[in-house]
């Protein structure tokens, strides 16, 4: 068996100053290609992600008669007809959960059969309550596993009048039955089965996003939606920075006590995950307990901040990040533990950090197995900036959101072996 590249974090011993433009967001970037993709017209996409996540979305959508034209680096053009067509092969979606879990549910509009398959890290990711909400609304999806691969059965139209889901497993469930209610033929409610839903802010962000092409979505209170049959109208949007992939500079900043220059304000960030900026400015003293269940995608980086606070910190409400490209919360531990013993330690689905600022400056000999999960590999990068000898194991796992991670890093002074 090749042994796997890894990538050697070399401390700079300086403050990390510079300008990095972030990424488009990876969230946003997907539900406007869909929506672009349902709607009549041309729609044009600025500011957005290449990366591996949005090519599967893109690549899937042009399987089902979409145009696509990426007249540069951060644009993508879409032209649709209203309607997407059946594909000659299955959806190869890859790791990119945001795609197999808004298509499941954007396929069943198709007239035919389509299959939603990925690489074996996502036959591991749950999607049975998405498909059980589709099952119960009339539609004909199954999976033999609970997981990818997926078959639709799509009937060319939604006649459902109400989808219920349990969104605390992911807010992604909760997306995208609201994206597709707009392609009902009637109004369709969307109602949680419980008040706990996994990161509300990026169905704030889904509604918004819809909006933006030309849906009616009514919240009728915490729990429950009612979207109108308006389908969607071709329109040009900007897509903001991403503001995961902004958490790992606001943090290379604090560690360093450097500036980094994003273009963009902190406050100007409509994700969820921009609130993390809060807890990094307050690093060396972070808070003593902090909820991840608003911020997912953060807390790998403020996990590995908090391994040089000046005190300990229990992050609780992990149990969604054990379902992502793999278990972050063991991921975390594991990482974390092979830097120091006893760094770490998991309490049900809480992580504790012990914090020892006395790691600055250390060596350890720790290969971070990031099983191919990009941000466990740019969250660890982080810990190398402050102790030698960290290796990052597969580190162009960072192509799945944040292709120019390790250049951005580059620019402000950091080396690598």
């Amino acid at each position: 068996m090749a042994v796997q590249q890894t990538l050697t974090v070399i401390p700079p011993n300086a403050s990390l100053n510079g300008k990095v433009t972030p990424p488009g967001s990876k969230s946003i970037t997907n539900r406007a290609l869909l929506l672009a993709a349902l709607a009549k017209g041309t729609s044009r996409l600025s500011g957005a992600l290449k990366s591996d996540d949005t090519r599967h979305m893109s690549t899937a959508l042009r399987q089902m008669g979409v145009q696509i034209d990426e007249p540069d680096e951060t644009t993508f053009v879409v032209t649709g007809n209203g309607k997407l067509q059946v594909p000659e092969q299955a959806l190869f979606l890859g790791n990119a959960g945001t795609a197999v879990r808004f298509l499941t549910a954007a396929v069943t509009t198709v007239n035919g059969r389509v299959v939603l398959d990925g690489d074996h890290y996502m036959r591991k990711r749950p999607i049975g309550p998405l498909l059980e909400a589709l099952q119960r609304g009339g539609l004909d999806v199954s999976s033999e596993t609970g997981c990818p691969p997926v078959i639709v059965n799509g009937r060319g139209g939604v006649q459902a009048k109400r989808f219920e889901i349990d969104g605390g497993l992911s807010s992604q469930y909760v997306s995208a039955l609201l994206m597709l209610a707009a392609c009902g033929e009637a109004p369709i409610e969307v109602a949680l089965t419980g008040k706990d839903i996994g990161a509300r802010g990026y169905v704030d962000l889904t509604i918004a996003c819809m909006q933006a092409f030309g849906a009616r979505v009514e919240v009728l209170d915490e729990t429950l939606w009612r979207v109108a049959a308006t389908g969607y109208q071709a329109c040009d949007y900007r897509i903001e920075p991403d503001a995961s992939a902004a958490t790992y500079l606001w943090a290379a900043q604090a560690l360093t006590d450097g500036h980094i220059d994003l273009g963009v304000a902190g406050a100007d960030f409509t994700q969820p995950d921009a609130k993390a900026l809060e807890l990094i400015q307050q690093f060396p003293h972070m808070p003593a307990v902090i909820n991840g269940s608003q911020m997912q995608d953060a807390i790998p980086t403020l996990a590995v901040l908090a391994a040089f606070n000046k005190t300990p910190v229990r992050f609780v409400e992990l149990a969604n990040l054990r379902v992502k490209e793999c278990d972050r919360v063991q991921a975390l531990f594991d990482g974390l533990n092979g830097i120091r013993p006893g760094l770490a330690s998991v309490e049900g689905d809480d992580l504790l950090v012990a914090a020892d600022p006395a790691l600055a400056g250390s060596t350890c000999d720790a290969l971070i197995d990031t099983h191919s999960d990009h941000r466990i590999a740019m969250c660890f990068a982080l810990a190398g900036l402050k102790v030698a000898g960290i290796r990052i194991q597969d580190p162009d796992c960072v192509a799945k959101t944040y292709p120019d991670y390790w250049k951005a890093l580059a620019s402000l002074g950091v080396r690598y072996a």
